[in-house]
């Protein structure tokens, strides 16, 4: 028997369908190309998916910058890895976030992030442990009042699939008191990717990304996802993009890499 005077809540979702208001579709597929159009400053991304033909394991990373150090850089493949170097070592004034391999392959996996994580997830791997404990020795970044996520992807390939993971470590106030830690796992599906990056937008302090990573359009076709990217990244902040398409029956992968210093 209820309490007395108790007066049953009507559901968030009646209360929407009453209204006649029409209902977020969780489950949209966005252009990111829309996504990052007018957004002048989304900092490091990572996309990870499944291309629209079901062929192909599909990632890209991306950086940005505002400061003439964060702009003075370069992405260069070494074998399977992808690493950051200085454009001009001159103008280098403080490597330690800036300089570091977003890309590195470990045995069936490939891992992506945007700081020297990676090489805290690899050696991890190496020694028969997991991407989550890797990251439970680190934290976000020290860089004060922004405090910078570090974001993380892994794919893990086995019979002639993936599935895919990405995390994030972000600061759980405003005063870099504590560390919270996200992890994010996925069973691809054709034509579907999750974007996750740094910011949500430009400001001061930048503001750290929001919520679950964005679902978006993943083409068959790599120059049309890389272009698509390349783009609609801000013209002035945009530094580097790597994408990568493997072949799930083969295990070959093609890749497109721009540079905007040359």
């Amino acid at each position: 028997m209820p309490c007395k005077g108790y007066k049953p809540r009507r559901s968030r979702a009646a209360e929407i369908i009453n209204s006649g208001v029409k209902p977020m579709n969780i489950y949209s597929v966005s252009d990111i190309g829309e996504l990052i159009r007018d957004n002048s400053y989304v900092g490091r991304g990572i996309v990870i998916g499944k291309s629209e033909d079901g062929k192909k394991a599909v990632f890209a990373y991306f950086i940005m910058g505002r400061s003439e150090n964060s702009r003075n850089r370069i992405f260069k493949e070494e074998g399977d890895d992808l690493t950051i170097y200085p454009f001009d070592a001159s103008k280098v004034e403080d490597p330690s976030l800036i300089i570091y391999s977003p890309v590195r392959k470990a045995g069936s996996s490939v891992i992506v992030t945007n700081g020297d994580q990676t090489d805290t997830v690899y050696d991890y791997l190496k020694e028969g442990k997991s991407f989550e404990e890797a990251l439970e020795t680190r934290c976000f970044e020290p860089d004060a009042p922004n405090f910078t996520p570090r974001i993380s992807g892994i794919l893990n390939f086995a019979d002639k699939d993936f599935t895919y993971k990405l995390s994030i470590l972000k600061s759980a106030d405003e005063e870099g008191t504590a560390c919270n830690r996200y992890t994010f796992f996925y069973q691809p599906l054709n034509g579907l990717g999750h974007f996750i990056h740094t910011y949500n937008c430009d400001g001061n302090p930048i503001p750290t990304f929001t919520g679950e990573p964005e679902r978006v359009k993943i083409p068959s076709d790599i120059h049309a996802f890389a272009d698509t990217l390349w783009n609609n990244l801000n013209e002035s902040n945009k530094i580097s993009l790597y994408v990568r398409y493997t072949d799930l029956a083969t295990g070959k992968y093609e890749k497109v890499l721009f540079n905007k210093n040359k």
